[in-house]
């Protein structure tokens, strides 16, 4: 058994002489009470306290620290980050609306219409997102990409680029085209199995609450549509500046912890 439910656990209860008779509503009340929730799971990235983690955090969150500041004298701090991937579904059947005593009903089969690539910009000190849908999610069409992403900032007098290590990301070409294109920008990469420390992320997952979830799509052309007019509109809705509480103090105390 890889996980317990409270009907699995009062069985065992049972077997192992703990309790001549169990109920699994008198186990979800003991677990209630102690507070323990054996049903659920959640997963985590560890990332490697070591000095390299300590010295990119450190850049990443100093550009979070300062993004209002630096705004006013002219450089830009912003965030990168894809959703690649995403399935286009449609319900096999049309989805049944809540009524007064019914929750809404969907249809568990779907028809697959191909994915989409999503490549989504946050400027810091605004909240304010862009994004893009890219044909694959690879260096080619990034950097087809990019002169949009950067051009609207092209005056500014630096662009501080925060992004993850994807393959991307990291390619000579992309590097090179940096250099070549937009001297001015600084690109700072979150340490390995960090990228909760782009905002973009975060981003993400509140557009995909929003605007992706319980989605029901007749074509990729619709669902392209869709996202192209969905995030506009959490621009004029929910775009805010994330309230960013774990401050390089913070980390270094956090390292020096696992340090030692």
């Amino acid at each position: 058994m890889t996980h317990w439910s409270t009907r699995s656990l009062a069985r065992a209860a049972q077997l192992r002489g703990i309790a001549p008779k169990l109920s699994h509503s008198e186990v979800a009340l003991i677990l209630r009470d102690a507070d323990l929730q054996p049903h659920r799971s959640r997963y985590w990235k560890t990332p490697t306290p070591d000095d390299t983690f300590r010295r990119k955090a450190a850049q990443v969150l100093w550009c979070y620290e300062r993004a209002q500041a630096l705004a006013r004298r002219g450089e830009v701090v912003m965030c990168l980050d894809e959703k690649p991937n995403i399935q286009v579904l449609e319900r096999r059947c049309p989805t049944r609306f809540l009524s007064p005593g019914r929750i809404e009903r969907r249809e568990f089969e779907y028809v697959r219409h191909g994915t989409v690539n999503f490549l989504a910009r946050l400027v810091v000190h605004t909240g304010q997102m862009r994004g893009w849908c890219l044909e694959h999610n690879d260096g080619a069409c990034l950097r087809e990409a990019l002169p949009q992403v950067l051009g609207e900032y092209r005056d500014a007098r630096r662009i501080h680029l925060i992004w993850d290590n994807g393959s991307s990301h990291v390619a000579h070409e992309t590097r090179d085209w940096l250099r070549g294109n937009y001297p001015r920008v600084r690109v700072l990469y979150t340490p390995a199995h960090a990228s909760w420390l782009n905002q973009a992320e975060l981003l993400l997952r509140a557009f995909a609450a929003r605007y992706l979830e319980r989605g029901d799509w007749a074509s990729r052309s619709d669902f392209i549509a869709h996202l192209e007019a969905s995030w506009p509109e959490y621009n004029r809705l929910y775009a805010h500046p994330f309230i960013w509480s774990w401050t390089r103090h913070k980390m270094h105390t956090w390292v020096d912890r696992h340090l030692a």
